[in-house]
């Protein structure tokens, strides 16, 4: 049975390639603004931008974290993107394995990491 995750988030963005995906990544999660990031190469995106139709191959990042912690990412994320605009997506997290919940929290400083247990690893 999953914990109650009304206050745990994903956010996505799509990057131009994997070394500004892995730079907002590492940046969130040292700041504990995120518990961790999953970082998918070889997104292909359609999209329509100041009138024309464009199609560019981007990474996607996805972030796990907290409600309260959403603003701050968006500011991070934002200052470390090379894009005009990036396409941030917040997403509430529908439900959490065991443990999953609890863990995303202790990672963003919102419970004590010492209440996991000793062998408790996330599976993604």
């Amino acid at each position: 049975m999953s914990k109650s995750v009304d206050d745990l988030r994903i956010v996505s963005v799509t990057c131009p390639d994997e070394a500004t995906a892995l730079a907002i990544a590492r940046l969130a999660v040292e700041r504990r603004l995120a518990a961790c990031a999953n970082i998918v190469p070889g997104v292909r995106t359609v999209y329509r931008w100041m009138g024309e139709i464009s199609e560019d191959s981007e990474v996607l990042l996805t972030l796990k974290t907290r409600e309260d912690f959403v603003e701050s990412l968006y500011t991070a994320i934002v200052a470390t993107h090379p894009y005009q605009q990036p396409a941030i997506e917040v997403t509430a997290l529908a439900d959490a394995g065991r443990g999953v919940a609890a863990w995303i929290r202790a990672e963003t400083g919102g419970e004590d990491s010492t209440a996991l247990p000793k062998s408790f690893k996330p599976v993604e």
